[in-house]
């Protein structure tokens, strides 16, 4: 750790002197305050310029008060000009009032040029415009202005390390967050309760959550700001149990939860899919007051749609008071998930009907739907439209337009396309044209694919999997040893799978031909008699995906214990008649399990979901969303 805090700074903003920045950008004093007509609204300055009224401190401070109320940089200038030109140019107060309404309203070179033309900067100075970059998203200028703040003699106070705290965890460099801690520390001001909840965020966003509760749990006066900072943490870090946890004591303790706070929470039960925890947090929200904004309601349909529930996503979205674009893009990357093909197009037509301003991932979001939903004629339709709203077509965009080509069949047109590229393919869109490949059994063109995803991401475990794959389904097992011998040689192994299902507030996990379940033997009892009354009903398992060179009772043995297949004969023993099964899993659904599950659903009557890492399988009566297109 440093001792010298200026040198610290230095290295954050490399050239960068403790001599206050004059740059072109930053306008003096001079620029900013030449003569400028009075608006309309600022009666006062049209007598000040007669003479009728005398210039007071009384009077300057309510004309930059009326012009913090109109939100008018205009007015704000005229009043600047005025102030320059009087006996009162010099006043500190109302200098540091004019750099903190100068960066309220975006404002922060004239901000810039106001505090550099101060004969005499106090604390207040400092942190105003300290406080200005941080809010106005210059994180570095907010920390580099520490060394000279510390050079004049100016001591931080509350404020100015709240302020450095944001802009540090803005700029995610943990090194710079842990020495403003220790001038906080030598300046006793790391347990004020608003300095706290800044140091805990700036861990949190550092993902330091073990020093972030550190400082939590060392506030000896906790509010709801600090409670929600924690909150936020842990949901960026994808740990949503804890997040219902600290939203529980949070709850417990008598705080109130802010729309922040509830977005967190929604953003991370979205993470796990906890449908039952979400619908309690939504039900909280609505006791509490709290309106339904875009703000919360974009995190709150996201939970709903990537819990399994479609119907409830839909819901919310048609609630949303004001839809923003976040909105709109997140129902429509709703219906792409569950391959809602058609569904996605109308809600797309009708974001144009309604002059929606298209961007980058609304396009995205539709081309994956038409990729899901095997519309290839509007894929391509809409490919072609991203120019129409000066959209630039990005590597995420090609790789879902070779997944639309390589769905669909057409191997040799999506690989042409990728040739014709503007830009050199990533190993995500050989990627995708491999997997389209192990889709249609074309060890060919997923060879050369395959070739490409090596040389450009070697660290990549997916892609030989699959190579395995397309050999191993086709029958070429000579080749498919070979690739057996070169992973086994790169230490590239297969995720396990694993698959998971919540049952009244608790989560079961099983992997395939799990056992250590204590319910297990009741479990196993149950497929075997799923098993068999599904086969009576017309299901024959699928055994061309067993990838072993085995007999065919052997393959359809292999094929029984599936870890999804073990969560649904677990879920059908535990929950109600009619109820909806959803069950999450780490990587694809097999074909076969696909089979079985439709089968399921048409034999005991249930609504089946299940969410893989692709897309949504949403079973019914005997027929998937999917429409068998995957």
């Amino acid at each position: 750790m440093r001792k010298h805090h200026e040198l610290l700074f230095h290295r954050l903003l490399p050239g960068r002197t403790s001599k206050p920045y004059t740059s072109a950008a930053h306008l003096s004093a001079a620029t900013a305050t030449a003569a400028i007509p009075a608006p309309p609204g600022l009666s006062a300055l049209d007598p000040l310029d007669a003479g009728e009224l005398a210039p007071t401190p009384r009077l300057y401070r309510s004309l930059i008060a009326a012009c913090a109320r109109s939100r008018s940089l205009g007015d704000a200038r005229a009043v600047h000009a005025h102030l320059s030109r009087s006996r009162l140019a010099a006043d500190a107060f109302l200098l540091n009032s004019l750099v903190h309404l100068y960066c309220r309203r975006g404002a922060v070179s004239y901000a810039r040029g106001v505090f550099d033309g101060m004969p005499c900067r106090d604390v207040v100075s400092w942190t105003s415009l300290i406080a200005g970059y941080a809010q106005n998203d210059m994180p570095e200028e907010a920390v580099g202005l520490l060394p000279s703040m510390l050079k004049s003699g100016s001591k931080p106070n509350g404020f100015t390390f709240a302020s450095l705290l944001k802009a540090a965890g803005a700029c995610g460099e943990r090194w710079v967050g842990e020495q403003i801690h220790v001038l906080a520390l030598k300046c006793s001001w790391d347990e004020d309760v608003y300095v706290g909840s800044a140091l805990l965020d700036m861990y949190a966003r550092c993902g330091q959550m073990d020093m972030a509760v550190a400082v939590f749990d060392r506030l000896d006066s906790k509010n709801a700001v600090s409670w929600s900072a924690l909150i936020a943490g842990f949901a960026r870090k994808g740990e949503g149990e804890t997040v219902l946890m600290m939203f529980a004591g949070m709850h417990r303790n008598g705080f109130e939860a802010s729309h922040f706070t509830y977005s967190s929470v929604f953003s991370a039960l979205a993470g796990i899919g906890a449908l039952e925890q979400g619908k309690w947090v939504h039900a909280h929200m609505i006791k509490s007051g709290e309106k339904l904004t875009a703000f919360v309601g974009n995190t709150m349909l996201d939970m709903y749609a990537k819990s399994g529930s479609m119907v409830d996503a839909r819901k919310v979205f048609d609630r949303v008071d004001q839809k923003d674009l976040v909105t709109w893009n997140t129902m429509l990357t709703a219906y792409a998930q569950y391959g809602l093909g058609k569904e996605a197009v109308t809600h797309f037509e009708e974001m144009r009907k309604c002059g929606i301003q298209l961007n980058q991932i609304t396009f995205l979001s539709i081309l994956t739907a038409c990729s899901h939903g095997g519309l290839v004629k509007e894929g391509k339709h809409y490919f072609d439209m991203m120019k129409d709203y000066s959209v630039e077509p990005e590597i995420d965009h090609y790789v879902s337009f070779v997944d639309l080509l390589g769905r669909a069949g057409l191997l040799n047109e999506a690989l042409v396309f990728v040739f014709k590229m503007p830009m050199k393919p990533t190993a995500a869109v050989w990627g995708a044209l491999l997997g389209a490949c192990r889709m249609h059994k074309n060890a060919i063109i997923g060879q050369f694919a395959a070739d490409h995803v090596f040389e450009l991401d070697p660290d990549d475990t997916g892609p030989p999997v699959l190579l395995y794959n397309i050999y191993a389904s086709t029958g070429k097992w000579d080749d498919a040893a070979r690739v057996r011998k070169m992973m086994k040689a790169t230490g590239v192994k297969k995720e396990p799978a694993c698959s998971w299902v919540e049952i009244e507030n608790s989560v079961h996990m099983f992997m395939a031909d799990d056992d250590t379940h204590p319910n297990a033997a009741e479990i196993y009892r149950m497929w075997e008699e799923i098993n068999m009354r599904i086969r009576k009903a017309g299901y024959i398992p699928t055994t061309d995906y067993v990838l072993l060179h085995i007999n065919e009772i052997e393959r359809a043995t292999k094929l029984q214990y599936h870890s999804e297949k073990i969560a649904l004969a677990f879920a059908l023993i535990n929950m109600p008649a009619g109820a909806t099964i959803r069950i999450m899993k780490n990587i694809r659904i097999c074909r076969d399990c696909h089979s079985a599950f439709k089968y399921v659903s048409k034999v005991f009557e249930r609504e089946i979901i299940v969410r893989d890492t692709n897309r949504f399988h949403h079973f019914s009566n005997g027929s998937c969303s999917c429409g068998d297109y995957w």
